[in-house]
């Protein structure tokens, strides 16, 4: 990492980090997230799975605490559905990067779609952005 990254109050989508130096966990969840090339995702257990620690609640933790810095929406529930309160800002983001989407049904609450996980899955080996998109993928195992 060329960047030494420090803790702070803020929450996933902006804050201080003026403080101190991060927990060594947290520093290697939030290279995980770096490592996500645009236009794929991988979800909270699927992070813990590849750094072989931890589970997806401890992911979690660490993104809202720290993941400011890194790319953020590239670390996902499983079930594809966005970030509560920052659906619009990883939209945003999903859409600048042509990440897969599902659109909403008619009846989902607030007509948001949600991530095509087969499609935007990134198992943690493969390229990014090229031809193995439309094959699917899955967590790395």
């Amino acid at each position: 990492m060329s960047q030494q990254r420090t803790s702070g109050d803020g929450d996933r989508t902006g804050g201080d980090r003026t403080s101190h130096a991060l927990p060594e966990y947290a520093e290697r969840v939030l290279d995980v997230a770096e490592l996500i090339p645009p236009g794929r995702v991988m979800t909270y257990g699927d992070v813990a799975e590849w750094l072989g620690e931890g589970g997806p609640r401890q992911v979690g933790r660490v993104m809202s605490l720290y993941g400011a810095a890194v790319p953020w929406w590239r670390v996902v529930r499983a079930d594809g559905a966005l970030l509560p309160g920052h659906e619009l800002r990883a939209l945003d983001h999903y859409r600048a990067e042509s990440t897969p989407l599902r659109e909403a049904s008619r009846g989902a609450e607030g007509h948001l779609p949600r991530l095509d996980m087969k499609r935007a899955r990134w198992d943690g080996v493969t390229a990014g952005g090229g031809a193995d998109r439309d094959k699917g993928g899955g967590a790395h195992t």
